[in-house]
């Protein structure tokens, strides 16, 4: 049974939804975490092998990053394990699994942010997207794409009835719009990974490392990266002791 039954807003010149305004946030985000939400850690697997094909091919795979909308830290602990310098980010999250590697702003520059399944999240989306682009211009996230036609309350799976946290849903040409409202460049898979950059890319090659992400692309990050996992244990026990 759907406990969340909303009233929803559409912008046609921008081909954004939003729900009414969210009265239930307190009662939907009891948990961080969604109960319905049980494709957890295959989604953060998959999101890491997309993200480590992405950065190293198309960025500079030996600088910082930042996970935004971290959850429980599962995305930044496996990036660290295969060689990236994560941090991790939630304003409503624990952070479980990637402890000492929190984001604190400062001078260091962040190369790129993900976002994987925030956008949808965000009641003030541009407030938030803002956020994210002062700490990088560059943002791989995911969030489904409306269809052409909008779907029925009943009809579309993502609306997230049962749970009342997906609250702001986006077309490509809502995607599209903010990319030139902040001067960037957009790509996307057209339907639910998607780019933001600061200069342009290759877009063929861009989809092209996403569709044969399992194939050959993600075999030479795996061999030419060094996991920080063993470093990391340094790191933790000198910051450890340093405190002490």
């Amino acid at each position: 049974m759907d406990k969340y039954l909303v009233s929803y807003l559409h912008c046609s010149f921008c081909g954004f939804l939003q729900t009414e305004e969210p009265y239930w946030l307190n009662e939907a985000f009891e948990h961080a975490i969604s109960l319905w939400d049980t494709g957890i850690l295959s989604r953060n697997y998959y999101a890491a092998k997309l993200t480590a094909v992405i950065i190293f091919f198309l960025f500079n795979s030996k600088a910082k990053f930042l996970d935004y909308g971290g959850g429980y830290g599962v995305l930044t602990r496996l990036m660290r394990d295969m060689g990236f310098d994560f941090y991790w980010y939630d304003l409503y999250a624990s952070n479980l699994f990637a402890r000492g590697f929190e984001y604190v702003s400062g001078p260091d520059n962040i190369e790129l942010v993900t976002s994987f399944e925030s956008f949808e999240h965000f009641v003030n989306p541009l407030d938030e997207i803002e956020k994210i682009l002062a700490v990088s211009k560059n943002v791989f996230f995911s969030t489904e794409l409306l269809p052409p036609k909008i779907p029925q309350p009943h009809d579309w799976w993502y609306y997230g009835l049962d749970h009342g946290q997906h609250l702001s849903f986006y077309s490509s040409r809502t995607l599209a719009y903010i990319a030139m409202k902040y001067n960037l460049n957009f790509y996307s898979n057209g339907t639910n990974i998607h780019l933001y950059s600061a200069t342009p890319i290759n877009n063929r090659l861009f989809n092209s490392l996403l569709y044969f992400v399992n194939y050959g692309p993600f075999f030479v990050v795996k061999k030419l990266m060094k996991s920080k996992s063993l470093g990391d244990v340094s790191y933790l026990n000198s910051k450890h002791h340093t405190r002490k």
